[in-house]
C-alpha cells in the first residue's frame, strides 16, 4: 500500500509537502494548471522522487444530454490523460457526475462516457479511477456508481468522506461490501454531517475502523485529502489511516 497526499493544482505546494509521502495527487486542467505548460524538470524537482497521481478537472460534467458536448468532454480528457501519461502519472481521478443522475435511462449515457474516458486512460498508460461524489447535486449515487464501474470494468476512487456525507457509516459499509473489490484508490479525510469536510482524520465522525474492516488486505493507493498546510496534521492523519489499514507510514 502506498500513502500519498492531494495538493490541489499548486506545484509549489507539491514541492513543499512532506517528503514522507509515497506520491502526490496533483490537479490538472485549464485554466490553472495546463499539463503542456508544466516543465517535466520542474515537476520532477517538485516530486523529489515521489510518484505522481493526477486529478482530472471537474468543471464540466462527465455526461450531458448533447452528444457533441459528450464527444468534446472525452476529447478533452483524452488530451489531459495523454499529457499525464507523458509526465509519468500512474492514476487519474475522475468525478462521476451527470446531467441528470435520477434519469434511469440516462445512466447508460453516463456509463458509456465513463467507458470512453477509461479507455483513453488505458491508451495513455494511466489508470482512470472514478470517484464517488454522490453527496453533490450532479454526483451519481453510490449504488449507481458501483453498477456502472463494474459494467465498464473501471476501478474506483472511493472517497470515504464523500460517502459519509451521502449516507453515513452505513453507506460506506454497504458500498465496500458490494464493490470493495473495485476500489484501487482511496481519498481519506474526516467530515461532520453538519457540513464540515476534508478535516484531519480523527477530527470528525467517520468510523475508520469500519472502513478498515471492509477493506481487509487492501493493497492500493491512499491519498489524504485533508485541507491544511500543517505538516504535523497531515502526517498524523497518515499515521492514523495507516494504523487502521494495517500499513506502515
Amino acid at each position: 500500500m502506498e500513502i500519498g497526499l492531494t495538493v490541489g493544482d499548486d506545484v509549489d505546494r507539491l514541492a513543499a509537502s512532506p517528503s514522507r509521502f509515497d506520491f502526490c495527487e496533483l490537479g490538472i486542467g485549464e485554466p490553472t494548471l495546463v499539463p503542456g505548460e508544466i516543465g517535466p524538470e520542474r515537476l520532477d524537482a517538485a516530486l523529489a522522487g515521489r510518484d505522481l497521481v493526477v486529478h482530472l478537472p471537474y468543471g464540466q460534467r462527465l455526461a450531458t444530454y448533447v452528444p457533441e458536448v459528450n464527444d468534446a468532454i472525452v476529447a478533452y480528457q483524452r488530451r489531459l490523460l495523454k499529457a499525464a501519461g507523458d509526465l509519468g502519472a500512474e492514476k487519474a481521478v475522475l468525478h462521476a457526475t451527470s446531467a441528470d443522475r435520477d434519469d434511469v435511462e440516462f445512466r447508460e449515457v453516463a456509463a458509456e462516457q465513463l467507458r470512453r474516458v477509461a479507455d483513453a486512460g488505458r491508451e495513455a498508460g494511466v489508470e482512470v479511477v472514478v470517484e464517488n461524489v454522490g453527496h453533490q447535486h450532479a454526483g451519481l449515487q453510490l449504488s449507481v456508481l458501483g453498477e456502472i464501474a463494474r459494467e465498464t470494468d473501471t476501478p474506483v476512487c472511493f472517497d470515504v468522506g464523500h460517502a459519509y456525507m451521502e449516507g453515513g457509516d452505513k453507506a460506506i459499509a454497504r458500498f465496500l461490501r458490494a464493490h470493495g473489490d473495485r476500489v484501487s484508490h482511496l481519498h481519506c479525510h474526516d467530515v461532520r454531517r453538519r457540513g464540515d469536510t476534508h478535516l484531519p482524520v480523527g477530527a470528525g465522525e467517520v468510523d475508520y475502523g469500519a472502513v478498515a474492516a471492509e477493506l481487509d488486505g487492501f493493497d492500493g493507493t491512499v491519498a489524504l485529502e485533508v485541507f491544511t498546510d500543517d505538516d504535523a496534521l497531515l502526517v498524523d492523519s497518515a499515521e492514523r489511516v495507516a494504523a487502521r489499514l494495517g500499513a506502515e507510514f
